[in-house]
């Protein structure tokens, strides 16, 4: 009983005070989740070669690495973190593998550094709960969409930071996108948006 109290109060905790997991503890990040595999990602964000995708808080690269294939030839990942010794982390293991499509940045999610229209597509692992502001971000990741862009989010339960669908759902349709499919359930989801354009008549 003591130890469900303490397992309730750390979550609500972190639930107040969203932060990015440090890279003391990166282990984290490379143990693979059920529901959010990286073979689901591929499958619904359906990357095509030639293709300019963003991975927003690219952690030790468990996603970005294997991405950078799916965009081959001639497709580029560009991925940031928060965090320079994640940037370099990947960066390093990159390098090792021979990956040279490839971009990294140090940079926040709610102020991302390309101009508007810039991706085919973004995605975000396990991570828009732990963004403080979780409208800026998806508000930014809109605008550097390309018209119909592709941005996927993947929640599963057990982190402390899950962000359900329902709430995604409608902080995405705030910022501007369109929810347009879904892969998995209330356990580890995965789903899929599209950049609305606003036109005069619609907002008039």
């Amino acid at each position: 009983m003591v130890g469900c109290l303490a397992l309730i109060s750390v979550v609500a905790w972190c639930r107040r005070h969203p932060s990015a997991c440090p890279y003391s503890q990166r282990f984290w990040l490379e143990i693979p989740r059920p529901f959010v595999t990286r073979h689901r990602l591929r499958r619904i964000i359906a990357p095509g070669a030639g293709e300019r995708i963003l991975e927003a808080d690219v952690g030790t690269g468990y996603c970005a690495l294997k991405a950078a294939d799916w965009v081959k030839p001639g497709g580029t990942i560009h991925a940031i973190d928060i965090q320079r010794q994640m940037v370099d982390h990947t960066a390093r293991h990159a390098d090792e593998l021979g990956i040279n499509n490839i971009e990294l940045h140090v940079a926040d999610a709610c102020a991302l550094p390309y101009p508007d229209d810039h991706f085919d597509s973004a995605y975000l692992v396990t991570v828009l709960g732990e963004i403080p502001d979780q409208d800026a971000a998806l508000r930014e990741l809109r605008r550097v969409l390309r018209p119909s862009g592709r941005l996927v989010v993947g929640e599963v339960i057990g982190d402390p930071h899950m962000v359900g669908f329902r709430t995604l759902r409608k902080r995405a349709e705030k910022a501007g996108l369109c929810y347009e499919l879904r892969l998995g359930g209330w356990p580890g989801y995965f789903a899929r948006f599209v950049k609305i354009i606003r036109t005069a008549s619609a907002t008039a």
